[in-house]
């Protein structure tokens, strides 16, 4: 008769620590469209064509993911989407 050694490993998770941050912007009824693509291009970089799109997302889904990164980096960027008087936040 033989006899089955069990072994159990231990696995860890490595967590991608610093770049799962997303900046999402929300829909509202106070904002036009020019003002939400100035402020992603001045804030967040983005070019015309990125700030558009984003803006039309945020519109017809109520949301959209418009910057990622570190965290460090993202909270001056949403205080300034937020001082502009767009609703964001960093999930």
């Amino acid at each position: 008769m033989s006899t089955k050694e069990k072994v159990r490993e231990k696995v860890r998770e490595k967590e991608a620590v610093g770049f799962n941050n997303e900046i999402i912007v929300y829909n509202d009824d106070v904002n036009t469209f020019d003002h939400v693509i100035n402020t992603l291009m001045r804030v967040c970089s983005h070019t015309a064509e990125q700030a558009e799109q984003c803006s039309l997302i945020v519109h017809y889904n109520g949301k959209c993911t418009v910057k990622t990164g570190p965290i460090d980096k993202l909270k001056p960027q949403c205080i300034q989407l937020l001082e502009a008087g767009l609703s964001a936040e960093i999930v």
